[in-house]
């Protein structure tokens, strides 16, 4: 799926508490949005930033009931991973779970009532050999 105009972009809306309100993921391969209704945002919507941070991707999947569903899965752990960075940046965090190199914070706007954090994540930069999707056998 991966493939060399592959992008992705994260708006992370917190209350004035530092809540989570929600969170908006795009990623676009191919210029096709990927997205796969997860439930991610709304499972973390009130969840105190430390909270966020806490959960692991397994536990995720199985509260989320994606168990079944690789392409859902997929897509969660981009959120989960991309979700992660945004908070630990903003918070200061170091560590090897903060990716600094390809997860970057453009922006922070605050409001009386309410913070919007703009990131985005680049693709790695080394992508698996794949077919283009104009060359695959199902097109």
């Amino acid at each position: 799926m991966p493939c060399s105009d592959s992008s992705s972009g994260l708006n992370i809306y917190l209350d004035a508490q530092e809540r989570l309100v929600k969170f908006n993921f795009a990623k676009i391969t191919c210029s096709k949005e990927i997205t796969a209704h997860t439930g991610y945002s709304d499972y973390c919507s009130g969840k105190p930033l430390s909270e966020i941070l806490d959960q692991s991707f397994p536990q995720l999947v199985s509260e989320l009931n994606l168990t079944q569903d690789e392409e859902k899965q997929f897509v969660l752990y981009l959120e989960w991973e991309a979700l992660r960075a945004g908070i630990g940046q903003y918070l200061g965090m170091e560590g090897k779970d903060i990716d600094k190199d390809r997860c970057r914070i453009t922006s922070i706007e605050y409001n009386d009532n309410s913070i919007e954090i703009a990131q985005v994540i680049l693709p790695p930069k080394e992508l698996p050999k794949i077919l283009p999707c104009r060359l695959s056998e199902n097109n």
